[in-house]
């Protein structure tokens, strides 16, 4: 039991440094997402979401409330996640990368991070969500 505790500690040290160097960028994200929200060209649907998710996530009415440990926190965190996730989707790449002031390619960049966030999704929770993305994806 041990060591299965070292194989995961050292199975997360270059996650977790990968982490480290997301987060430096989430200034320049922000900005990007603020320029994305003033660009004529994104969808007016896709702001609306964004901007709804913003308004829920500040609202201190929660469906989840976030003294619940680990759940209080995750939904905002995953709303926001598929928020963006949508609005990256559905807007041309070269708008996303001209709004971009970052060191990299910011489309590469997005999808590291989706999938070291689905990294820490509980099994359970990522075989629903991947249902229903194969599942929509199918019937389109």
């Amino acid at each position: 039991m041990e060591n299965k505790k070292v194989e995961d500690k050292k199975a997360l040290q270059p996650i977790k440094k990968q982490l480290k160097e997301y987060i430096k960028l989430i200034p320049k994200i922000v900005t990007l997402f603020i320029d994305l929200l003033r660009d004529p060209r994104v969808s007016a649907t896709d702001k609306a979401i964004l901007a709804a998710t913003v308004a829920y996530i500040l609202n201190p009415v929660d469906l989840v409330p976030d003294w619940i440990p680990f759940l209080g926190q995750v939904d905002d965190i995953y709303l926001a996640a598929l928020a963006i996730l949508r609005l990256f989707l559905r807007t041309d790449e070269n708008i996303i990368k001209e709004h971009w002031k970052g060191p990299e390619d910011i489309i590469t960049t997005m999808r590291k991070i989706a999938d070291i966030a689905v990294f820490f999704l509980p099994p359970k929770i990522k075989e629903a969500l991947f249902a229903k993305v194969e599942g929509s994806q199918s019937s389109s």
